[in-house]
């Protein structure tokens, strides 16, 4: 099969071999998969694939086609559209995992918009579900015009809160309120706690980390909670220990790749939660553009461009 392969912190497309499936595993002809920050960052060397994922092939999202049925896999027929996460691998034309960590495609969902919503939708959603996020609070999303912020926009106002967000640019904010944002603040410098209001909100979805826990601690609302998913800011805070005490902060750290595959099956069961909520459009994937699996290269170099809104999508 082909697959893109990292060497020497660079992309290049290669030809590896087709595994089988196992016990109740499956393998998908992958048609599209999603981007993501976790894979530039694999790519250089600063984040390994877990035990048992191909160390050198990218891809943690995917959609396709059932192509093949271990012999205990009983919940699909080859031929069924899905889509799932993979903890590596999804650059490649085929990915071999556990059939409970697969949700079926969205009905009149094209293989390049499913492929957006795994990592994105599923990242979200874990981590207000996590954090309690009920109707009527308000909820700070980071990185709002990212592929995980524009979906955490979505999914807060689906279930009733009240979600502003930051970004870099006026532009991404903008783009965002057509997907719900109520309000949008610029993080000038890494600054945005003054503009969004001390004690203002009750939850933050943080992708970006470093210096932005700091500006957290002064917007967040007593009682509230912090749920750190991203570094892109790098990996250390100076933390206001007395606000934590006296606001009775909760901050919770996540990630989904090194789960084990009890509680993967568990996000694979959330997943499928969500696509009837893609049927209602109540939900939409959100793809910037996409490439052809031959040009991993050049969407690396978007992604770390920071120009683009929402996801970006390899079609294989």
């Amino acid at each position: 099969m082909r697959a893109i392969v990292i060497r020497d912190q660079a992309l290049h497309i290669a030809d590896r071999p087709v595994l089988d499936p196992s016990g109740g595993e499956v393998r998908v002809r992958v048609r599209a998969a999603g981007v993501n920050r976790a894979d530039l960052l694999q790519r250089m060397g600063m984040y390994p694939a877990p035990p048992g994922a191909p160390a050198d092939i990218p891809g943690l999202e995917f959609a396709g086609e059932i192509d093949a049925l271990g012999p205990d896999a009983k919940e699909w027929n080859v031929g069924d559209a899905v889509m799932g996460l993979v903890p590596g691998g999804a650059y490649a034309e085929f990915v071999v995992l556990h059939e409970r960590m697969l949700a079926r495609v969205p009905s009149e969902m094209s293989f390049r918009d499913a492929a957006a919503i795994p990592e994105a939708f599923l990242t979200a959603a874990d981590a207000f579900e996590q954090a309690n996020l009920r109707a009527g609070e308000t909820v700070l999303v980071h990185a709002a015009g990212s592929g995980v912020g524009t979906a955490a926009i979505q999914i807060a106002r689906s279930v009733g809160a009240i979600p502003i967000g930051t970004a870099r640019t006026a532009d991404k904010l903008e783009r965002a309120k057509a997907f719900g944002l109520v309000r949008g603040v610029v993080a000038s410098d890494g600054k945005f706690a003054s503009a969004v209001g001390k004690n203002r909100v009750d939850v933050v979805l943080e992708l970006v980390g470093g210096t932005y826990v700091t500006e957290d601690l002064e917007c967040i609302a007593p009682r509230g909670r912090i749920v750190l998913v991203g570094l892109m800011a790098g990996p250390s805070a100076t933390l206001p220990l007395p606000f934590l005490l006296q606001k009775r902060v909760t901050i919770i750290g996540t990630t989904l790749r090194s789960r084990p595959l009890e509680e993967k099956i568990r996000a694979g069961l959330l997943l499928r939660r969500l696509v009837p909520l893609f049927e209602e459009a109540v939900l939409r994937p959100i793809v910037d553009r996409a490439y052809p699996l031959e040009q991993a290269a050049k969407a690396h170099d978007d992604l770390a461009g920071n120009a683009t809104f929402g996801k970006i999508v390899l079609e294989v």
